[in-house]
């Protein structure tokens, strides 16, 4: 089984990925976490040049992210899904889609063509979208944020309202969760949600 987290920066997709490996590993399943960029040698480099970098035009952002993709479908969560580990992973393909092909304003359909090849059609068994405020998930990150993480209110909302847009449209794949609430009952829920399908 492969399991993404998504949502705004401050929304607890960390926590909630290993919060959720903890529970899967309590019922005797293998899990292997990554994140988004990085998770390989490649990726880690990559990361540093998106997250700490200076400005990036759109379409160079998103092949980077692409890049760095690809590198973790074919050393990580390839390998793992076929020696049947479950893989949770923070951030994939659907970060694209929102913070490129929506809050960057290059389509979602370009950023998903630009993305299948490179993933290889690997697809997340279920994304959960961890819902919060754009207000609240800002004063979480507070003001030490990283590039992306210091962007605007205005670029928050629109990634917000892409996430929701993104749930209409992959319904059968992407669930959304309330994540204004304390990270132990998020967790019970989101595992309630998986266990029948371990």
């Amino acid at each position: 089984m492969f399991i993404t987290f998504e949502g705004l920066d401050g929304s607890g997709k960390s926590t909630q990925t290993e919060l959720l490996a903890e529970a899967i590993r309590g019922t005797g399943r293998d899990v292997v976490t990554t994140r988004e960029p990085g998770g390989t040698s490649l990726g880690e480099h990559v990361r540093d040049l998106l997250l700490g970098g200076d400005d990036i035009s759109p379409w160079a952002e998103a092949a980077l992210f692409a890049a760095a993709r690809a590198e973790l479908v074919d050393r990580v969560i390839g390998p793992a899904l076929e020696h049947g580990h479950v893989v949770i992973c923070d951030r994939y393909l659907d970060s694209s889609l929102a913070y490129q092909g929506v809050a960057r304003g290059l389509g979602v359909d370009p950023v998903l063509e630009l993305n299948l090849p490179a993933i290889r059609g690997r697809l997340p068994d279920r994304t959960f979208v961890l819902q919060i405020d754009p207000v609240e998930a800002a004063g979480r990150v507070g003001e030490n944020g990283d590039r992306i993480e210091r962007e605007d209110d205005r670029f928050r909302r629109q990634v917000a309202v892409a996430y929701r847009q993104l749930a209409e449209r992959f319904p059968q794949r992407i669930e959304a969760v309330n994540a204004s609430r304390p990270p132990a009952e998020i967790a019970k829920e989101i595992f309630g949600r998986v266990r029948e399908s371990l």
